[in-house]
């Protein structure tokens, strides 16, 4: 090939960025897009990533370095399916990667789930981390809240739930979820899990930093710390499931303090109705469950009725659908094989790929996600030398920005993010903190293009000054 292997990546999550930078990487001359449905890039770790955890938003450092190389080129507010078909990709390069992750939460199938009051755990996060497609306001005014799940999404609805606003000032959320968590009226959170303690999916450094405000305690039932054969053998066989109850043990035998809210985590305690009156959530019925000696569990008939006021399923994401690509709605995802989208017939779609949880499902730590980039990277190459690649009637980097343009969509480029992401620190700055997001899509778009704006006048002032 004579000229730079072209790529486009759809979702500029770390999914899509590690593929972008497995291909740079691989030693070939590429040339990679990053479209983006969203004004700003990043995915999940903008839009899915609790604000008071900025260990982990220091993953976008990370992602920035690999999005300044000159050889991948950002294409932000471009939504695949109304503003680019798969149709339309397939003429302007030689493999398309889907990478759309997953933003949808899992159901909850039990009597009582369609009541007001029961939210999805992604919803919420939406909410709070100032997801322009998601509500700007929340009704925070149930005293008592259950969550269900025990994974590190329900750590972070949980604590978010039972920290003050104040606490929460200090981070990047906006003044709209600032505003609405100062209204927020819980005073207890419970957690619940089905399984025991060696099967919660928390990861040490989250559980441990639970602890870590000075108006929650974190409480453990001890009845609830118990382990079968199975459970013991994880945690021989298992350094972090071995932390992780070793830090419950920790919170099962301490004293309570006077820390105002309490923030309890129950295990064997399996959802079994979400109660209500009038329309409304009241209350959540739980199962008790034993442990089966083999890691599973089975009900022990016994119930308990929960007073509180709301209920939020944190049972895992889902991704959607991607226009013109199949689809499994059973398992919630992309059809494939190490990353090759497969057809109705079982066969590989010639230039087709896909990566992250669209590809496998919504598990693992964001780490996990290089590993399947370069899986499916890998294949991507091997199709191409194998000469299954795409042939495109117009590769050149200019074709797909002239389309954009003809159609008349207003698409955001890494130098447009800058001057997004240097308002908001502005904005932050102002204030004491490191950022603070701005929400509005319009305004996203607007702030983005004010330094296009500028840098246009001040070229039409030195052309002036120039002819002069």
């Amino acid at each position: 090939m004579t000229r730079p292997l072209r790529v486009a990546v759809v979702g500029s999550g770390p999914a899509g960025v590690y593929a972008s930078d497995a291909l740079m990487k691989s030693g070939r001359e590429v040339s990679v897009d990053l479209i983006e449905k969203m004004p700003a890039p990043f995915g999940l770790i903008r839009y899915g990533v609790a604000p008071d955890h900025p260990r982990i938003k220091g993953i976008i450092r990370s992602l920035h370095r690999v999005m300044d190389k000159p050889e991948l080129r950002l294409l932000a507010n471009v939504e695949f399916g109304r503003d680019l078909t798969l149709a339309e990709l397939s003429g302007l390069y030689d493999a398309v990667i889907i990478a759309t992750g997953a933003v949808g939460d899992r159901d909850l199938d039990v009597p009582g789930a369609d009541l007001a009051g029961h939210h999805g755990a992604g919803e919420f996060v939406g909410f709070y981390d100032g997801n322009p497609l998601f509500p700007r306001d929340w009704d925070l005014s149930a005293e008592k809240v259950a969550v269900v799940g025990v994974g590190n999404v329900a750590l972070d609805v949980a604590r978010i739930l039972a920290k003050t606003a104040e606490e929460l000032k200090v981070t990047e959320i906006p003044d709209n979820v600032h505003a609405t968590l100062s209204r927020n009226a819980a005073r207890e959170v419970h957690i619940f899990g089905r399984r025991g303690p060696a099967q919660a999916k928390f990861t040490p450094l989250e559980l441990k930093e639970l602890d870590g405000s000075r108006n929650v305690q974190v409480v453990v039932p001890g009845e609830d710390m118990v382990y079968d054969a199975a459970g013991e053998e994880a945690r021989r066989s298992s350094k972090m499931v071995d932390q992780v109850c070793t830090i419950l043990e920790g919170y099962a035998i301490r004293d309570l303090d006077d820390r105002p809210h309490r923030l309890y985590i129950h295990f064997l305690e399996s959802p079994a109705e979400i109660l209500g009156e009038d329309g409304r959530v009241t209350g959540l019925r739980t199962e008790r469950m034993e442990l089966d000696g083999s890691g599973g569990v089975r009900g022990t008939g016994e119930f308990t009725d929960w007073e509180v006021g709301a209920v939020y399923r944190a049972v895992g994401y889902r991704s959607d659908p991607v226009p013109d690509v199949p689809f499994d709605r059973s398992a919630h995802v992309i059809p494939n094989e190490a990353g090759r989208v497969l057809g109705a017939d079982g066969a590989h779609i010639r230039g087709l790929y896909t990566t992250g949880w669209v590809k496998r499902g919504p598990v693992g730590l964001i780490g996990n996600t290089k590993g399947d980039a370069n899986e499916t990277v890998a294949c991507l190459l091997d199709d191409v030398d194998a000469g299954r690649g795409l042939d495109p009637a117009a590769p050149g980097p200019g074709a797909v920005t002239e389309l954009l343009d003809a159609k008349g969509v207003e698409y955001l480029t890494w130098e447009d993010w800058h001057a997004l992401d240097a308002h908001e620190r502005a904005l932050g700055e102002a204030e004491g903190r490191e950022r603070k997001k701005v929400v509005e899509w319009a305004e996203m778009v607007a702030r983005s293009r004010a330094a296009r704006a500028d840098a246009i006048a001040e070229a039409a002032a030195d052309d002036a000054d120039s002819a002069e």
